[in-house]
């Protein structure tokens, strides 16, 4: 199983990605520690240049797993269930517009390992005047919409804890979507810190999700990295490689105590568990 972790192209409000800035010395950097891949945070596609994050993705031989769309929430406000039918259309065009971007960005990648789009907070919440069911009904109809306008590239929602979103905090929750939208190419983003919060047993739902797990998020109990917290990644990387899961596993956390070292405690301590565990080898 490769490694990667979040990488935002530029400099974004959410706290809980490590690297923001200068991209190319940022990839140079997480290359050097080992990493096999790169995920991007990227509000809008049309601010990069596709071919240059191929460029120097690839001269440092890294892959990109996935594209995070979640500062198109933190930064516009745009999501899949805001009252206004605009806001709607401007999410669901934003999605739409990532998707040559992850076709091109993907041709790097093996075939178990296609660069995803993720949809995390801009499905949005359930705002004041509107009923959940209602909530449900547009969040449905912009993944369909958007599935259909990917093809080949995989849409991964991620289930996020209540204390963030109102919409789809569990694996369970996720999975019921992924049925009621109905595409082959519609799948969870799953993520330990989410998980911790909102699913009874790790292991439980990572094994439930079997094939529809996209991509994989790790960060500990408390959002730092990997080893800071009380989870048992020995077992949960056990667990994800029971479904067969063959893509990457992508750290996502607070840069505690800064980005720096929390980027090599977290592939330190995830190379480390390989003893124990065939989920995550030496880099390939």
């Amino acid at each position: 199983m490769k490694l990667s972790i979040v990488l935002s192209t530029h400099t974004a409000q959410f706290q809980a990605v490590a690297f923001k800035g200068d991209f190319e010395s940022n990839v140079a950097k997480i290359a050097g520690m080992g990493y096999d891949g790169v995920e991007l945070a990227i509000r809008d596609p049309g601010l990069v240049d596709a071919g240059e994050l191929l460029r120097v993705v690839s001269n440092h031989g890294l892959e990109v797993p996935a594209i995070g769309t979640g500062q198109a929430w933190g930064e516009e406000g745009l999501s899949f269930t805001d009252p206004d039918p605009a806001v709607r259309a401007a999410a669901i065009d934003r999605v739409k517009a990532h998707v040559p971007l992850a076709a091109r960005l993907g041709t790097a990648c093996g075939e178990h390992n296609r660069t995803a789009i993720i949809i995390g907070l801009l499905r949005g919440i359930v705002k004041p005047g509107v009923t959940h069911g209602q909530a449900m009904a547009w969040l449905v109809d912009a993944l369909q919409v958007c599935c259909a306008a990917a093809g080949a590239v995989r849409i991964a929602l991620e289930p996020i804890n209540r204390y963030e979103t109102t919409l789809i905090n569990t694996v369970d929750q996720g999975l019921e979507l992924v049925e009621q939208v109905g595409a082959d190419n519609m799948g969870l983003l799953l993520d330990t810190f989410h998980m911790n919060i909102e699913d009874a047993v790790i292991e439980d739902s990572i094994r439930a999700c079997g094939d529809r797990i996209f991509h994989f998020h790790v960060a500990d109990s408390n959002r730092w990295y990997p080893g800071a917290g009380h989870l048992d990644f020995g077992s949960i990387l056990d667990a994800l490689l029971t479904t067969g899961y063959q893509g990457f596993v992508s750290g996502e956390f607070m840069p505690l105590p800064d980005a720096d070292t929390g980027a090599e405690k977290s592939i330190g301590h995830l190379r480390q568990i390989a003893g124990t565990t065939a989920a995550v080898g030496p880099k390939s």
